[in-house]
């Protein structure tokens, strides 16, 4: 890669990770402090707060990548992270969970992921864009495993309120990042017009990508309603030792994923992998519903998860950029995250009501049926061709 698209991958990863270190420090401890709230014992609303950020970003991401499209990427993203510290601000004042759920929904409306991600496909030639998603891909694994060590610590010393206040700190960094370190865009022909979402929205090989992002973050979401509190009574382990079950779990994966994805894409097998990885997840969802009594089995199916989320978390927006048409890169993503976006949402209420009246059972099951619908989807996909660009001057 040249240096301007080391500078681009290292910036947009930094802004990522600064934006996903303060959500995910959430996850771990929420449904815990949950508890001290009033109505906080309902699982169901425990459910909607963790997903209620994936509700507004479903309803944003397609208006947020076509307005990148045509006001540039950068103001809008810039808009967006103003938007999330807002959010972060109302939930670190809130004295109930539904104030938690207004301060989630307000985070979400920052849905600058489509934006992100648009800005590296414009300054990354596509030979190394998948690079590029890996490295953004990585960088989110790595703050995943940074708050899952943290989220614990820090629930103590700072509380809930202050993790929430950290999330709108850490955006704060994060526009700097964006305006300081990462490079302008360059002109690029574009079509900021409902045609390009007709022509995304019509594409199957785009609409797999998007049932997949779909599915995976939906799968997510609905497991942090349930881990942390197997994580105590099955696996007899603190709040404050859970990252001895994250940490390791995310290590071991990744010493696995990255390997996974090098291959892949040195000798051209990368249908083979990330179909692969779509069966680990459906090995998950049925070791998580029968084969979870205790702290090892929990460890390996959380291990075995992030091999596949990480892989597919890497690859899946690559594919988006390089599938999508030059013109409508935009539309595209913002299609792309409004479905992942979606997942989060439906994730948390999904795990959260199925838990409350049918049992952890149907959290995993309905899990494994997406899964299958998904690999289906998976055989059947056609992947893109690596085009050359030209070295940017």
């Amino acid at each position: 890669m040249s240096s301007e698209e080391k500078r681009s991958g290292i910036g947009l990863s930094a802004v990522f990770a600064l934006r996903m270190l303060g959500l995910f420090l959430i996850l771990p401890v929420f449904s815990i402090y949950a508890r001290e709230l009033p109505s906080g014992n309902d699982v169901a609303l425990v459910g909607i707060a963790l997903g209620a950020y994936g509700l507004t970003q479903a309803c944003l991401q397609i208006a947020y990548g076509a307005a990148s499209d045509r006001f540039g990427r950068k103001p809008v993203i810039v808009f967006g992270l103003v938007l999330f510290i807002a959010g972060s601000f109302v939930a670190a004042f809130a004295d109930d969970i539904y104030v938690v759920i207004a301060g989630r929904v307000l985070q979400g409306a920052g849905a600058i992921s489509a934006a992100v991600t648009a800005l590296a496909a414009d300054l990354t030639r596509e030979q190394h864009l998948t690079k590029v998603m890996a490295m953004i891909g990585s960088s989110i694994g790595l703050v995943f495993a940074i708050s899952m060590v943290g989220a614990p610590l820090l629930y103590v010393t700072i509380g809930m309120p202050g993790i929430f206040a950290l999330t709108g700190v850490l955006a704060m960094l994060a526009i700097f990042v964006v305006l300081k370190v990462v490079p302008a865009a360059p002109a690029v022909p574009r079509q900021p017009t409902w045609r390009s979402f007709v022509e995304v929205l019509s594409d199957r090989q785009l609409l797999r990508l998007n049932f997949g992002v779909f599915a995976l973050h939906l799968m997510l979401t609905a497991m942090w309603v349930l881990l942390p509190a197997q994580l105590i009574s099955t696996g007899g382990l603190p709040v404050a030792e859970h990252w001895k079950v994250y940490l390791p779990a995310l290590l071991l994966s990744f010493v696995i994923m990255v390997p996974a994805i090098v291959l892949a894409e040195r000798f051209a097998r990368m249908k083979l992998v990330f179909n692969a990885a779509i069966v680990v997840l459906l090995v998950v969802q049925a070791g998580f519903g029968l084969f979870s009594a205790g702290l090892y089995a929990l460890s390996l199916w959380l291990m075995l998860f992030f091999v596949a989320f990480n892989i597919l978390e890497a690859t899946q927006p690559s594919l988006i950029s390089r599938m999508a048409p030059a013109h409508a890169k935009g539309a595209a993503l913002g299609v792309y995250n409004t479905t992942q976006a979606l997942g989060l949402f439906l994730g948390g209420v999904f795990g959260g009501v199925l838990a409350k009246y049918a049992g952890p059972g149907a959290v995993w099951a309905g899990g494994a049926v997406l899964t299958i619908v998904w690999l289906m989807l998976g055989l059947t996909m056609t992947m893109p061709p690596l085009r050359s660009r030209q070295q940017k001057a």
